[in-house]
């Protein structure tokens, strides 16, 4: 599989894991606002590297949103994410992007290893909400790769 393809694969992935966590946050009686923080920040840190790649201004790191907002925003993710793939010349992923961090330190890195680092980031920060949901003794959706991939909820 070429690397364009597996990327929208791993986005497919991370869009599906995202909405599995937000919809079992949605359920819960009262979500550990640890938790939605977290999940919030997910989201926003997406849209934020995608308007890095785009060069454009992006949102704040840590929003304030609610989980009606966090669903909001996260509604057209993959979309935004799947033009912006589309979008790239034959060598874009090669392409070496300049960017300032939160930190307001510059970096240059190609825009195969952004996209794959949007993808791990947001499995870390899953990762985190399981740790948060488990230790109010609620069962954290199931949201690994592998389920993802048995579930056919992505393309092979």
């Amino acid at each position: 599989m070429e690397l364009l393809a597996y990327l929208k694969k791993l986005f497919t992935y991370d869009d599906w894991a995202n909405r599995e966590v937000i919809r079992n946050l949605q359920e819960l009686p009262h979500s550990p606002l640890k938790a939605v923080r977290l999940m919030a920040h997910v989201v926003a840190v997406e849209y934020l590297w995608l308007a890095r790649l785009k060069r454009e201004p992006g949102p704040v790191v840590w929003p304030e949103w609610t989980i009606t907002e966090i669903v909001w925003q996260q509604e057209p993710q993959l979309r935004l994410i799947n033009d912006y793939l589309a979008s790239l010349p034959p060598a874009g992923l090669e392409e070496r992007m300049e960017y300032t961090n939160s930190k307001g330190e510059r970096w240059t890195n190609t825009v195969d290893d952004i996209l794959m680092h949007v993808v791990m980031h947001s499995a870390y920060h899953r990762g985190q909400i399981a740790m948060v949901l488990r230790d109010a003794g609620i069962v954290p959706p199931y949201t690994d790769f592998i389920q993802a991939v048995r579930g056919q909820n992505i393309r092979e």
